[in-house]
């Protein structure tokens, strides 16, 4: 039973949400100030830049799995709070080396993967603690609400982020995100609901544990299509996004402040998806909007391989909305039925599996998009990518997630789902 007024009375949420939305607004400064420090104050090269991308995503690989077993054993909000305060330590040493004339992409290096490592626990305990902060029939609504702060944060900052940069550079400009990461952290203190350490005789070995979280992803069937698709849009989207500021700035001759704007624009998609998802996905089922939001990965994407120079600005602006309104249509939606279905002792671990795969792959695409781009061409290796994003609809397609109803006829469906599924795990 949901309270009155839905979770605009919910204290803890609310305070859940203040630490997320302002932990955005400040990430879209980094998203595009980190690399463009690279870029436009170190000039290196686009394997290098590219490689940045692939060290922040890194940790995914490493320590996903492990994660999401501490994610399980301990209170999550603390979790939360030191991956704030950890992101904002490194990335305040940014422009203290600018400052001392000591920056070197080696430390852009170092910073990029420190703060993949906080992010790695803190995505892992944030969507374990929401089912159990605001409870599961409410769970649509916190998850739309706090993409519609996301999608906010992706109109508005990157329009801030290019602005920053072009008056302050953007060493200068990364202050601001680690700013935002303190604030963020004084808001999550402010969480008052008592949080139940989960019993230590009911713990395994780290390993067993990883392992369990691991098999139920991949032996449960929604899970499994989802974790697919997820995997080959963040590979082939990375293949293109981790050299497409290099092509913006090099070949298009677009400046930090246009590319703000450009990026502000084209997220405005993101911001419709968020506003309409729970309304898209009560009208034509859970099934249907997670397929429908899937097919525009690719073509969204490729109107960035096929825009002429001389009209760069609208086709990067249209590619922004079309993906940003997938992505974000697919993420609240998914993100829902995943947390609807799976039991609260194994949120931790399955979130982690997940990311181990759908975030692990970035690095790899960042790798490839690198390695193309110096080889074959920017433009080139912008088309491999958008044709890639095509097939990442398949996994639903073969999936029975195609074929699910409205999430109020899940969740008394729910229990036997999950049992089917883990049983052997």
């Amino acid at each position: 039973m949901g309270r009155p007024g839905g979770l605009w009375r919910h204290r803890d949420f609310l305070s859940l949400w203040g630490a997320e939305t302002i932990s955005q607004f400040g990430s879209q400064v980094t998203f595009l100030a980190l690399p463009l420090v690279a870029i436009l104050a170190l000039h290196e090269t686009t394997f290098k830049v590219a490689l940045l991308t692939t060290i922040e995503f890194l940790p995914f690989l490493l320590f996903a799995l492990p994660a999401g077993v501490w994610v399980d054993r301990l209170r999550r909000r603390p979790i939360l709070i030191l991956g704030d305060l950890g992101r904002a330590v490194a990335l305040v040493s940014v422009p203290l080396a600018h400052w001392l004339g000591m920056l070197t992409i080696w430390q852009l290096y170092v910073v990029g993967f420190v703060t993949g490592v906080c992010t790695v626990f803190f995505d892992v305990a944030y969507q374990s603690y929401l089912p159990a902060l605001v409870g599961r029939e409410q769970i649509v609504e916190g998850n739309s609400k706090l993409e519609t702060s996301r999608s906010a944060a992706q109109i508005a900052g990157p329009g801030l982020a290019g602005a920053l940069v072009a008056a302050l550079t953007a060493p200068v400009a990364i202050l601001v995100d680690a700013i935002s990461f303190l604030v963020s952290a004084a808001f999550l203190g402010r969480i008052r609901q008592h949080e139940e350490v989960p019993p230590r005789e009911a713990r395994g070995t780290l390993r067993v544990e990883l392992l369990e979280g691991l098999r139920y992803v991949l032996r449960h069937s929604y899970q499994r299509g989802l974790v697919g698709a997820v995997a080959l849009s963040n590979f082939f989207g990375n293949v293109v996004y981790s050299i497409v500021l290099v092509y913006a700035v090099r070949e298009l001759d677009l400046s930090a402040a246009t590319i703000g704007v450009v990026l502000a624009l084209g997220n405005i998609g993101t911001l419709v998806a968020a506003l309409t998802a729970r309304r898209i996905s009560d009208r034509i089922g859970v099934g249907k909007t997670i397929v429908s939001s899937a097919l525009l990965f690719g073509p969204g994407t490729l109107l960035i391989a096929v825009a002429p120079k001389e009209l760069a600005i609208p086709f990067f602006i249209a590619s922004g909305f079309v993906v940003g309104f997938g992505v974000i249509l697919f993420n609240v939606t998914a993100i829902s039925l995943i947390q609807a279905i799976t039991p609260d002792r194994m949120l931790g671990r399955a979130n982690a599996s997940q990311r181990f795969v759908v975030w692990g792959v970035i690095p790899v695409g960042g790798l490839v998009g690198g390695t193309l781009a110096s080889t074959i061409g920017l433009r080139e290796t912008i088309f491999v990518g958008a044709i890639g994003s095509l097939f990442a609809v398949i996994p639903i397609l073969v999936s029975p997630i195609r074929s699910v109803g409205r999430m109020s006829e899940l969740e008394g469906q729910s229990p036997p789902i999950v049992s089917a599924s883990s049983a052997q795990a």
